[in-house]
């Protein structure tokens, strides 16, 4: 088997039977500088595979991976998206990070953290991601300003439409082509393609099997009539056209996979790529998931361990199992170990690298640790043996793998100990976070093109978001002069910009007069023409969705403003209201026209 001399060398080092320094070690593993491929799923549970032993789909290009390479079997993250995609980008846990929540800008990850992307691109990576970002919308928040050269995708948690949608490419709005998954995935093909001569890194963050259940006809008909072996018992109220379509997005994920490593072996290049397939949390309904307690959301053990698996044809044994608990922390300090890369953080890593895990599954000398999974103020934490949730309850793991039965009477050492580790984690990750508001940042310097969505905007009065998930909300109900809509702002950069409104209105509704003011500067427009469109998405949803329908939105011009730097508040205002209402308003965008030294 290839990668077996140095791997045995490797080895050698890690159990003192070799002189081994860091940068020998680096030198074996790493001569040819391995691209790196990290596929994160979108709300997938660990049971939404064949490999974990669900008869209900099967995914056999992603059990390849497993197959080919090594499998953790106790691999965590965080209860919900932007803090698993936090602690994957740096190492550390994600409420050091600034991220506490998945909108309205607390999803948004410090500008001092350093990114896997930036250590890569330092290196000399070509760097990419393509899909749901979710840790800032505005530069330098956002993914071109966090060390990745190329991004296509979108920014915010989640999207309303997963076919053809308005998506943005390098910060300037475009429309997809076909349904997103696959899209996303043909971009990253394209990326390989490109990149094939160079090393790269390439994160390809897929938007399914989130809601909204939105999936081709080719893998819904697969499922639409199928009787599921493992749907659950009639008291745990599963929804089974919830669970078909989130399955069916599982098999479609399963076939883009299998495109993209067909590229890789296509350009010669799957010896010579690390190739990291997860999930971000756990599944996002009730359905089978080993019976495990909790789903997406919960600090229990269903709500946050996902399938991991890594594959290094040239350099890992296949086939290993690794039974040694591992997180979303330790993906950054791994990457770098495994590439080679020197790392020199500026602030204390969470993560540590999985190295000699990957090169023995069976490391003895492994020390056990302590992760901690923390959502929505609820903190619980897993040994390798034993979980305390979030209320207090002991479990062992290894023979209560549901949580069914606390243990706290048989090892009330154990509770105290953990109680003790969870309370002390708690205030550093609190002492650590910094209350101080962050605006939202308008024009930096290094962007063309900044948007303002109304997930980041502030309603007054009257005006409601069309949703209570704000993400892929926008506003409406605006009918008063004493209405407005504000956002909390930071301009980053000296110049003029063309400002225009993504917005709906019907014709009755024409006419309205508006400011829009942002501390000295202030431009007056008036609602001229009418587009009014149709809410759409129920026509592609599988089952009904929780989140806001959308809107073919549609840009209109407001004028120019001249910005200077400095904190203030954005604010729309209407002057003169003629018909029922003013418009319903998706975004804001700003585009720089001329900069000035003033």
């Amino acid at each position: 088997m290839k990668g077996i001399a140095p791997i045995a060398i490797v080895m050698a080092c890690c159990f003192g039977q070799l002189a081994c320094t860091e940068s020998t070690k680096k030198d074996l593993l790493a001569p040819t500088h391995p691209n790196v491929v990290i596929i994160l799923a979108d709300d997938q549970g660990w049971g939404d595979l064949s490999h974990s032993g669900n008869r209900n789909l099967s995914t056999p290009h992603i059990d390849q991976l497993a197959i080919q390479g090594v499998s953790f079997d106790r691999f965590y993250v965080q209860p919900v998206c932007s803090p698993t995609r936090a602690e994957l980008l740096t190492g550390r846990y994600h409420l050091r990070s600034g991220v506490y929540g998945t909108s309205q800008g607390q999803e948004r990850l410090d500008l001092d953290e350093v990114t896997l992307a930036d250590v890569f691109r330092a290196a000399g990576y070509a760097t990419a991601a393509f899909g749901k970002w979710h840790n800032g919308t505005q530069y330098p928040y956002h993914p071109n300003g966090r060390g990745f050269d190329e991004f296509y995708g979108f920014c915010s948690g989640h999207w309303g439409n997963y076919f053809s949608p308005v998506l943005e490419h390098n910060g300037e709005l475009v429309r997809g082509s076909g349904y997103l998954a696959d899209d996303l995935t043909e971009r990253a093909m394209d990326f390989l393609e490109e990149n094939k001569d160079r090393p790269f890194l390439l994160y390809l963050p897929l938007n399914t099997p989130h809601s909204p259940m939105q999936v081709p006809d080719r893998w819904w008909d697969e499922f639409k009539g199928k009787s599921l072996p493992m749907s659950l018992s009639s008291e745990l109220a599963e929804d089974l056209d919830y669970t078909k379509a989130a399955l069916a997005m599982c098999e479609n994920i399963d076939w883009n996979v299998g495109r993209l490593m067909g590229k890789l072996e296509s350009l010669g290049l799957d010896e010579n790529t690390i190739v990291i397939y997860f999930s971000d949390n756990g599944p996002n309904s009730t359905r089978w998931n080993g019976g495990m307690k909790g789903r997406k959301g919960s600090t229990d053990e269903g709500g946050v361990r996902t399938p991991f698996f890594i594959q290094w044809k040239s350099t890992l044994a296949a086939g290993q199992v690794v039974p040694q608990i591992a997180g979303a922390i330790d993906v950054l300090p791994t990457l770098v170990d495994l590439a080679g890369i020197p790392l020199s953080p500026t602030k204390p890593l969470d993560g540590k690298s999985l190295l000699p895990l990957l090169l023995d599954a069976q490391q003895e000398d492994w020390a056990d640790r302590t992760i901690f999974n923390h959502w929505n103020g609820h903190t619980s934490l897993r040994t390798q043996e034993f979980r305390l949730d979030k209320d207090g309850n002991l479990f062992q793991m290894v023979s209560d793998p549901s949580q069914s039965s606390p243990v706290n009477g048989l090892y009330p050492e154990i509770v105290t100990q953990l109680s003790k580790a969870k309370e002390d984690w708690e205030r550093e990750m609190y002492r650590e976070r910094d209350e101080s508001q962050r605006p939202f940042t308008l024009a930096h310097p290094d962007a063309q093109i900044t948007q303002l969505p109304a997930r980041d905007g502030i309603p007054h009065g009257n005006i409601v978001r069309s949703n209570r998930f704000p993400n892929d909300a926008f506003f409406t109900n605006w009918v008063s002069t004493s209405d407005s809509i504000s956002w909390d702002i930071e301009v980053l950069g000296r110049g003029d910009f063309l400002v225009e409104a993504f917005y709906t209105c019907s014709e009755e509704n024409v006419g309205s007069k508006v400011g829009m003011y942002i501390g000295s500067s202030s431009l007056e427009f008036q609602v001229g023409e009418p587009h009014d469109p149709p809410l759409t998405g129920m026509e592609h949803d599988r089952v009904e969705r929780m989140e806001s329908y959308v809107k073919d939105f549609k840009p209109m011009r407001l004028g120019i403003v001249h910005l200077r730097p400095g904190k203030a508040s954005l604010r729309l205002k209407a002057h003169e209201i003629p018909g029922t209402q003013v418009m319903d308003l998706r975004s804001l965008l700003f585009t720089r026209i001329h900069e000035t030294m003033e």
